[in-house]
């Protein structure tokens, strides 16, 4: 099944809850292709026995021949990936890269959508390397290869879809993958700030993650006195549960994480980030995506 990818520039449809134009800081990238190498279209390379194109009919094969023959090595030397690859150059990203060209271009995609979303995944500009863990809830092995960052909002549905499945992925990795939470309360969504205020609560007292499950859980039912008793389901102390939701330090943590997220160019919720590169397909997709990441 094809998937409509998350890129303003191509026009794409937005996969997820939106955040208010009006707010919108982050920055706006357009479509860079990669320039292609060298000799590339003189004596292209039809063939990898590393990658597995069976799935491809004659016409995929053929865009992703050409795009193989055309994209950059994502280790940035002036070489085809698919070059890279039968010269055995060093880099360990070109195998797992003409694997992942295979993939979307089996799922559907044109030659402009796969250079589009090779350069915001290998490309140097498209780099988000400011995003931290530092003070927000870590989900998995600290030491894990690969780290997913979530912006999210406890309102929004998409957000609750995304959530059990990311933590059957930390779950399933075996100590490779971690997920980092980054709150992204939503203005049109009024009942998410105060969610944010009670994970966070929670998370002083030790129980983010229960807290975390309860709230999507209960989605419907996010009102203030209900934040209230799921703090006693949890068996938190509600006194001082109550405390650090109102403190300033909790909004502060909370707008921390939006300038965060302003400034990697989050436009919607859940926003995904694997390790630097901001993942631009629904969170479905996510498995195959971070099995290339740990094939490098």
């Amino acid at each position: 099944m094809r998937w409509m990818v998350l890129c303003v520039s191509l026009g794409f449809a937005l996969f997820g809850c939106e955040r208010s134009t009006e707010a919108d800081s982050g920055p706006k990238q357009g479509i860079s292709t990669v320039k292609p190498a060298p000799g590339a279209s003189k004596d292209p390379v039809r063939s990898l026995p590393q990658v597995d194109t069976s799935a491809l009919d004659e016409f995929s094969e053929g865009i992703w021949i050409d795009m193989v023959n055309e994209l950059l090595s994502p280790c940035g030397e002036p070489v085809s990936v698919a070059r890279c690859i039968v010269e055995s150059r060093k880099c360990k990203r070109c195998v797992p890269a003409a694997r992942y060209v295979a993939r979307i271009v089996d799922d559907g995609y044109s030659r402009d959508e796969v250079r589009e979303m090779y350069r915001i995944r290998y490309a140097e500009d498209t780099k988000f390397d400011k995003i931290t863990s530092h003070d927000s809830p870590l989900r998995g092995s600290p030491m894990a290869r690969v780290t997913i960052y979530e912006f999210s909002d406890f309102q929004c549905p998409h957000c609750k879809t995304a959530a059990p499945l990311l933590k059957k992925i930390v779950e399933e990795s075996n100590g490779k993958v971690k997920v980092v939470f980054k709150q992204y309360p939503l203005l049109g969504h009024p009942k998410a700030r105060d969610a944010s205020k009670a994970a966070i609560a929670a998370d002083k007292q030790g129980k983010f993650w229960e807290m975390h499950d309860l709230l999507f859980k209960s989605q419907d039912d996010l009102q203030t006195a209900n934040l209230d008793d799921y703090a006693k389901k949890l068996g938190l102390d509600l006194k001082r549960f109550k405390a650090d939701m109102q403190s300033k330090e909790t909004d502060k943590k909370i707008d921390a994480d939006i300038a965060e997220g302003h400034a990697a160019g989050v436009d919607a919720t859940p926003s995904i980030y694997v390790n630097d590169r901001r993942f631009v397909f629904p969170p479905e997709q996510l498995r195959p995506y971070i099995r290339e990441e740990l094939d490098q």
